[in-house]
């Protein structure tokens, strides 16, 4: 198996919504997205399947002793393999690819979030950096489309954080800043014990409204010029939108489900975005 192929058999067993809008590129950009979204299924994959946090820490320090190889032109890993030839062709900025493996760190050393700002933090390594980076493979030419980019991944990340409130607690972990559960009076025991509630919708329809906004806020910043070249971004964008929506509309029960859309759906989103351009 090639690097190649192995980054893109990571991608299609992921399921994730992101490997829809990769189709619609050119094969070298789809090759580059694919080897980036590899490396950070791989480093992600570290912290969930691992039940040791010490040899979660010690899998990410091998993570960013390879990634250093790589910049070295001495990888040894098929998704550093495949990464490197894109590195230099698109500008891939070293600093962002070692913060997604700090972000990664983060979820050993913190479970639980006071505020927005804070959780703002962990959003930018772990999605801020990638949306950046993937926008330069799409292409830019206006510098205001990494902002574009880097608030579209923030609303990215609050989707997640959204969908799988059920599943990260069952890990031990409260995304939803502290204080705004303060604030709709639901207790992180409520969360951990999956009790779903009229105050716990009330917080998720804050979170709903915050995300959205997020998204407006992203395509506000996507500059003309470059709107065709982001156009897997915002192919992403309208199938996470319509994940939003769909979660809305069952009443936030995520305690205990994880809400998805179908592969079909997906992929006639995918296809009516691109067309629209």
């Amino acid at each position: 198996m090639s690097p190649d192929e192995y980054c893109q058999q990571k991608a299609a067993q992921s399921g994730s919504s992101f490997y829809y809008s990769f189709l619609f590129l050119p094969t070298e950009r789809r090759h580059a997205i694919t080897a980036l979204y590899a490396f950070c299924r791989e480093v992600d994959d570290v912290v969930d399947e691992s039940t040791d946090d010490m040899v979660a820490r010690s899998k990410l320090g091998w993570w960013r002793k390879e990634l250093q190889a790589m910049l070295d032109q001495q990888p040894t890993h098929p998704v550093t393999k495949a990464l490197l030839p894109h590195v230099a062709t698109y500008q891939l900025d070293s600093k962002h690819l070692f913060a997604i493996i700090d972000g990664m760190e983060m979820d050993l050393n913190q479970t639980r979030y006071l505020d927005f700002a804070g959780l703002q933090t962990y959003c930018w390594h772990v999605a801020g950096v990638v949306g950046v980076l993937s926008a330069s493979i799409f292409g830019i030419t206006h510098p205001q489309t990494k902002e574009f980019a880097e608030k579209l991944g923030l609303a990215f990340q609050m989707t997640n954080i959204i969908r799988d409130v059920g599943e990260d607690a069952r890990k031990g972990r409260i995304y939803l800043p502290v204080n705004e559960l303060q604030e709709f009076k639901v207790t992180a025991a409520d969360i951990l014990n999956a009790r779903h509630s009229v105050q716990f919708e009330a917080l998720m329809q804050f979170q709903y409204e915050r995300a959205q906004k997020l998204y407006d806020e992203a395509f506000a910043l996507l500059p003309a010029q470059d709107r065709k070249a982001q156009r897997t971004g915002l192919i992403m964008a309208a199938i996470y939108r319509a994940l939003l929506v769909e979660i809305q509309r069952d009443g936030f029960h995520v305690l205990t489900q994880r809400i998805s859309l179908t592969p079909i759906r997906k992929l006639w989103l995918a296809w009516k975005t691109y067309i629209r351009g």
